[in-house]
Parts: C-alpha cells; structure tokens; sequence
C-alpha cells in the first residue's frame, strides 16, 4: 500500500520545550556539537490505491484540520517510496 508521511514541527518562533530539553540532556549523554533541537511529529497513512492529487489535497486537509495546530505549527505532506 502507498504510503503519504506528514511531518509536523513547531513554527520557528514558537517555543519549542521539548527540544530545549533533549538539547540539554545531549551534552549531560556525551553527544556534542549539536546546537538547537526542534521536536515535531510524523504521521505515515498508508491509503488504498494510487496517491492522486486528489488523495494529497485530503492528506493536506487531514494535516491541516486534525494533525496539526496551523497557528503554532508547519506540516509538509510527501510520498514515502517503497524501502
């Protein structure tokens, strides 16, 4: 079955206290070199038959209306391909 992931991150001026956190704890873990961390969401849907325009435009919708808040954040919608 095909396979339509959306990911899901805060706006860039939105505060994002998840990644703050993973971001302090990295160091404290013996990771280092790393800057900023920004934690979202990813959704895979997988859908019968072909992925059509029509099929991304209700994924968008989808997106927009139940897996994510637009006013604080950003989703891309894209085809994943078969591993």
């Amino acid at each position: 079955m095909p396979r339509v992931v959306v990911d899901v991150m805060p706006k860039p001026e939105i505060l994002d206290p998840q990644g703050k956190a993973v971001l302090g704890a990295l160091p404290r873990l013996g990771f280092s070199g790393v800057t900023d961390v920004r934690q979202g969401k990813r959704f895979e849907l997988e859908v019968e038959g072909e992925v059509t325009d029509a099929v991304l435009a209700d994924v968008d919708r989808m997106a927009e209306t139940l897996l994510s808040n637009p006013v604080i954040e950003s989703y891309t919608v894209r085809v994943e391909q078969d591993a």
